[in-house]
């Protein structure tokens, strides 16, 4: 029954398309845009696409990528703007690359100046030239404006699109600037409060203006407690500030306190996903990818991570050295290699845990620098407690394995087994330390924490793990088997 509606919707005239489609369950519209492309009708597909919901237009383009082009150029252009901004890089590039010039200057103006930002730092410095000159001479003002500011800052960020008020304004004078420019602006759930000079004196929320007395001033409502970002903040700090002070915009100034544009929360979204990705490729132990995984090429997807396998590698390479320093007592109690896996092996995973939670801890705010004293007495009994556990594990299971095979570990089973749990006991405390304490000790010198990821913690615990492990055994063994 629904392909026969299907069918006859297609031999409707177009004011008779909504109607039809009505019929239908939203959950079907895939199935009605496949059948509208496959009749070749554009203005049919031009009226379906414009009245669906945003995010089901992105997830055609997802899942029919050989039409992507045709389903921005069917659509109206503010509506379009409104799907390309929220795709993915590559579908971003696919269609700027396709498109006819004059459809792609459209979608450059029409576009959002922060997410037009987005979007052009990405792109070859050759490509962003090209497209800059097909943006009219207000837009290319600002698209150039937005990119002067480094990158990862907030000025990269932020729109010009906003509603600004004079602290004489009344409320009924406020109400009619809304809305006069309300319409063009990013959003209206703020009012910003500026001076002569263009200094920002406050920020409002609408519902004050709403409740107000229309003969009230601006400055009879204002009480000067607002929360601004530099233009040259860091974007990670503007993720912290929105969610510290539950706003859905921040206003963004100049050194001189000069209103430049404001920041709103979508954006500050994509930042935390983006920063979210590059350290959890950081704590995997390789470097942050600036593309997808699937389109970064394989020679630059190589060198991301060699870099980072060499210098593991060669800090591995130490722990053959630590053996060799040691190769006199292995050679006088060679029972003593069977459980060097094991030690090393629990040190790192506890040094990688370790390292893993308080990265995370910070990257949420959690945890700050001035933490480091409560972090590490918290670790040190975490550490004792979890090296006791997996210490009296450890003798046990030689104690078991004497108990069925004398031979095993010879008449000084008992003594090899207290190395064994006092050696776990100390590299366990020592895994703690070392995860929690890095990366601490790297924001405190102005380096990225991710850095010190997983596999680099295990292979510092590694080499630490032997060089306890022997000396207790120097200590309880000799005299026995050393």
């Amino acid at each position: 029954m629904k392909l026969i509606i299907i069918f006859n919707c297609k031999l409707l005239k177009s004011e008779s398309l909504n109607l039809c489609m009505s019929e239908f369950d939203p959950n079907n519209f895939k199935q009605i845009f496949e059948e509208i492309i496959s009749s070749g009708d554009n203005q049919h597909l031009c009226e379906f696409l414009d009245d669906q919901n945003i995010s089901d237009v992105a997830e055609l383009i997802y899942d029919h990528p050989e039409h992507e082009t045709l389903i921005i150029s069917c659509m109206s252009i503010h509506r379009a703007a409104s799907v390309f901004k929220i795709l993915e890089l590559s579908n971003q590039k696919s269609i700027i690359k396709e498109l006819p010039p004059h459809k792609t200057a459209a979608l450059l103006n029409a576009l959002p100046p922060d997410d037009r930002t987005d979007f052009l730092e990405e792109l070859p410095s050759n490509v962003v030239r090209e497209l800059i000159k097909l943006l009219n001479t207000e837009e290319r003002k600002i698209a150039l404006s937005l990119l002067g500011y480094p990158e990862n800052t907030v000025g990269r960020l932020m729109t010009p699109d906003y509603v600004y008020v004079y602290e004489h304004n009344t409320v009924t004078e406020v109400l009619e600037t809304i809305r006069r420019k309300g319409k063009d602006s990013e959003t209206i759930d703020v009012i910003y409060v500026i001076n002569k000079d263009g200094e920002l004196m406050d920020d409002i929320r609408i519902r004050e203006f709403l409740l107000a007395p229309p003969g009230k001033k601006v400055s009879d409502i204002m009480d000067g407690r607002y929360i601004a970002l530099n233009a040259y903040d860091d974007q990670e700090k503007a993720n912290d500030v929105f969610k510290m002070n539950n706003r859905v915009a921040l206003p963004v100034v100049s050194n001189s306190n000069k209103l430049l544009g404001i920041v709103t929360i979508d954006d500050i979204l994509w930042v935390a996903t983006e920063e979210f990705s590059e350290d959890m490729q950081k704590v995997g132990g390789t470097e942050a990818l600036d593309q997808p995984y699937l389109e970064m090429p394989i020679f630059s997807l190589f060198k991301k991570r060699i870099s980072w396998l060499i210098v593991l590698f060669l800090g591995e390479m130490l722990t053959a050295t630590a053996m060799k320093y040691f190769e006199a007592e292995i050679a006088k109690a060679v029972v003593l290699v069977l459980f060097v896996p094991l030690i090393i092996s629990s040190g790192g995973n506890t040094g990688s845990q370790a390292s893993t939670l308080i990265i995370q801890a910070m990257a949420v705010g959690e945890i700050t620098i001035t933490d480091w004293w409560r972090v590490l007495r918290r670790e040190i009994i975490s550490g004792l407690l979890l090296g006791t556990v997996l210490g009296i594990i450890g003798f046990l299971r030689i104690a078991v394995w004497s108990s069925f095979a004398p031979q095993l570990y010879g008449e000084h089973w008992m003594s090899v087994g207290i190395t064994v749990g006092i050696a776990l006991v100390g590299v366990v405390l020592w895994g703690t330390i070392s995860g929690s304490m890095l990366p601490i000790i790297l924001k405190k010198l102005g380096a990225d924490p991710a850095v010190s990821s997983a596999p680099f913690v295990a292979t510092l615990v590694d080499v630490t793990g032997l060089v306890i492990y022997f000396s207790v055994a120097f200590l309880i063994l000799s005299g026995k088997l050393l």
